[in-house]
């Protein structure tokens, strides 16, 4: 039988030190910090759904371009190139992520469409999830 160990950050081992600022911006003080790697690699997930490729100074290739479908007519083939291109995209992206699902939906009743992303860290036992609602 195999053992696989589990990697725990450096950052994980300074409870008391902050690794990120978290999401949304509506804490009472200026920021909320987050204190794990994990809670950092889900708003650094969030933060570039949310961003338009070529919005950043220094990466301009960072970001989803989410923007793009939002005057796209809702159909199946909308939906499964969101899909391909989210997966391709976050593969590429962030290397320590493995996903499991990226599910895309929509609901014509508001005329949104749904991006729900599984994931899971590598050579952790964490899994986790984001839904994006967008259009």
């Amino acid at each position: 039988m195999a053992f696989k160990p589990q990697i725990i950050p450096a950052t994980d081992f300074y409870p008391n030190v902050g690794v990120g600022l978290g999401l949304p911006f509506s804490s009472p003080g200026v920021f909320q910090l987050t204190y794990s790697s994990t809670e950092a690699l889900k708003n650094n997930l969030i933060n570039y759904l949310l961003t338009e490729a070529g919005e950043r100074w220094d990466n301009p290739r960072f970001g989803a371009g989410l923007r793009k479908y939002l005057f796209e007519q809702i159909a199946n083939n909308t939906l499964e190139s969101i899909q391909d291109d989210l997966s391709s995209k976050i593969s590429q992206t962030f290397p320590q992520v493995t996903l499991n699902k990226v599910e895309v939906t929509s609901n014509p009743d508001t005329n949104t469409i749904t991006a729900g992303i599984y994931y899971s860290v590598k050579n952790q036992s964490i899994t986790d999830q984001i839904e994006i609602n967008f259009g």
